[in-house]
C-alpha cells in the first residue's frame, strides 16, 4: 500500500484544458504538487510542448490525459504525449497499438477501464468486469489504470475500494474529487494518485489556486507528517 496518494493537478475544467494553463502553472510552480497535467484539447501542439517543457524544467512529473474512445484518437494522443516527452499517458480506451507505442517509447500507459462515454466522462460497467479487464491488461504490460471512480453511475465508493484493493498496479482515481469527504475516502484507500482539475477552478478547497493545491497536499499527507 502507498504511504500516501499523489495529487495530480490537472489544468482542466470540464475535461478541457484551460486556455491560461501556462499562466496558472507559472503562478503555482512552487506549490507542493509534483505531478501536473492536462487534456489533449484544445491547446495547440506547440502550446502543449512549451508548457510540458516548462513543467519538466521546474522538476515536475508530467501527465497527458486523453479523453478519446477510438483507437485513432487514442493513438494521436499517445503520439502527442511522446512528442511532449510526458512521463505518463492516462486515458484512452485500451489498444494493443497504443500499448506497443508506449512501451517502445518508455511512456507509462494508464488506460481507462470499464465503459467510458461522453465529455465530461461517465463510467459504466460492473465492478467484476473492470477487475477482470485490469488483470487482462496487466498481462499485456500496461503500467496502471485511470479509474473514473467518482464518475461511476453505480456505487462509486464500492468501486474505488474494490478496484484499488484488488489491482496490483498503480491506480489513479480521476475526476470529480471535489470535497474533503472524498479526500477522506482517498486517504483511507491510498490509491497511487488522484486528479483534481475542475474543483480547483470552482474554488472547492479555497479561493486561491495555489493555496488550494497546498491545502490538498497537506491534508492528504498529514498523517505521515505527524509521525
Amino acid at each position: 500500500m502507498n504511504l500516501h496518494s499523489e495529487l495530480i493537478v490537472m489544468l482542466t475544467h470540464n475535461d478541457h484544458t484551460v486556455h491560461n494553463a501556462y499562466e496558472i502553472f507559472e503562478q503555482c510552480r512552487n506549490s507542493k504538487a509534483v505531478y501536473w497535467g492536462f487534456k489533449e484539447e484544445p491547446l495547440s501542439s506547440d502550446e502543449m510542448k512549451k508548457l510540458y517543457a516548462y513543467m519538466k524544467s521546474c522538476g515536475k512529473k508530467t501527465v497527458l490525459e486523453v479523453v478519446a474512445y477510438t483507437e485513432k484518437e487514442g493513438l494521436e494522443g499517445a503520439k502527442m504525449a511522446i512528442e511532449c516527452e510526458c512521463d505518463i499517458l492516462m486515458g484512452t480506451m485500451y489498444s494493443d497499438t497504443i500499448n506497443a507505442l508506449c512501451r517502445e517509447n518508455n511512456l507509462k500507459y494508464m488506460p481507462f477501464v470499464g465503459k467510458v462515454t461522453k465529455r465530461p466522462s461517465i463510467l459504466e460497467g460492473t465492478i467484476d468486469s473492470m477487475l477482470h479487464e485490469a488483470d487482462r491488461l496487466l498481462q499485456k504490460g500496461v503500467y496502471g489504470f485511470d479509474l473514473l471512480g467518482y464518475r461511476y453511475i453505480g456505487d462509486a465508493v464500492k468501486l474505488n475500494q474494490q478496484f484499488v484493493s484488488g489491482v496490483n498496479a498503480p491506480v489513479c482515481i480521476a475526476g470529480s474529487v471535489n470535497s474533503y469527504r472524498r479526500l477522506d475516502e482517498i486517504k483511507q484507500l491510498k490509491p497511487w494518485a488522484f486528479t483534481i482539475g475542475s474543483a480547483f477552478f470552482e474554488k472547492q478547497f479555497g479561493n486561491d489556486f495555489c493555496e488550494q493545491i497546498n491545502k490538498v497536499c497537506e491534508y492528504i499527507d498529514e498523517e505521515r507528517a505527524m509521525k
